[in-house]
């Protein structure tokens, strides 16, 4: 039986799964829908479709694999279901995380400004830093999959018992999650660089243009800013997102401790839903779009009421 505290924290997850669907099937169908009428599928598009899809699915397999351990962790200690569900989080959670590296880096050899000669190469050879980058993710998986089938076929359950995961020493454990996810912590590292260099440069740029800049607001100033603070809302979304999965990590080491894990698929889900909507909010063509279809709402809306009227007065 779930306390209160529990019930909640369920509650919030599967509202913030419902949200991050919805948020990024609205960003990957904006920018399909473009591509199909421009006829043309530039490396943005490609790299924004690519992670609103790998986020709807990174929703689905968190929520379903988070209820399994909660209400029946039974279907885990036999039968191969905990292996399908292993290997869709390795290529769904590693690719998510490419995907969000790759958009940081895209931005800050867009945007930032440093007179290095290294950056200024890189800048000049965006696709070929982003097809580099999808290499490294390649090697990620041939990497990460032998060391899942080990660990698979070493730690099976045993006698039908689902608390199979956890007899293994605390030390050796946390060394194989390690070596899991060694290419997507390899991937963050190169996430928190480049967002805190593009910090560095927005902010050097901004302090620039203000004082050059006095009596009225600059609006390039202000479009600084306001991308400093979509960068900082990432940065702090992403960095809960390994928090809850250190988290749900954890909680392998006290499976009695519901209340744990669900606080950590909680924390895990604000990132893939959150980030969704700043992306909405901080990008203009998606910013329009979301705007058109929240006016078609509001005019269908009425519509309805007003035809909802009609029928009441024709009624009587």
């Amino acid at each position: 039986m779930l306390s209160i505290v529990e019930g909640l924290l369920i509650f919030i997850a599967v509202s913030e799964s419902i949200l991050g669907v919805l948020g990024n099937g609205f960003i990957g169908l904006v920018n399909c829908t473009d591509c199909v009428k421009n006829k043309k599928f530039s490396m943005i598009d490609f790299i924004l479709t690519g992670l609103a899809t790998s986020r709807i699915c990174l929703i689905l397999i968190i929520i379903v694999d988070g209820f399994i351990k909660i209400f029946s962790p039974d279907m885990y200690s036999s039968g191969n279901l905990i292996d399908y569900i292993s290997y869709l989080w390795v290529i769904i959670n590693q690719s998510n995380i490419w995907f969000a590296t790759s958009l940081s880096v895209f931005y800050f050899l867009k945007i930032a400004n440093f007179s290095h000669h290294i950056f200024l190469w890189l800048k000049g050879r965006i696709n070929r830093v982003l097809h580099l980058l999808m290499g490294s993710l390649f090697i990620s998986w041939l990497f990460t999959f032998p060391q899942i089938v080990k660990i698979l076929k070493d730690d099976k359950p045993r006698n039908g018992n689902a608390a199979w995961l956890f007899k293994e020493p605390k030390s050796e454990f946390f060394t194989k999650q390690i070596l899991i996810n060694l290419g997507v912590i390899l991937l963050f590292t190169l996430f928190l660089i480049t967002c805190f260099l593009l910090l560095i440069s927005l902010w050097r740029h901004s302090r620039r243009m203000q004082l050059n800049v006095t009596g009225f607001q600059d609006p390039r100033t202000e479009a600084h800013m306001k991308a400093m603070k979509v960068l900082i809302s990432f940065i702090i979304l992403f960095i809960l997102y390994f928090i809850g999965i250190a988290i749900e990590i954890a909680h392998f080491t006290a499976p009695e401790n519901k209340l744990l894990f669900i606080f950590g698929m909680t924390t895990t889900v604000v990132y893939p839903w959150g980030h969704s909507f700043i992306l909405i909010l901080g990008n203009s063509k998606l910013k329009q779009a979301s705007l058109r279809a929240l006016r078609r709402f509001q005019c269908c809306s009425l519509r309805h009421r007003l035809a909802q009227v009609e029928m009441d007065v024709l009624g009587e």
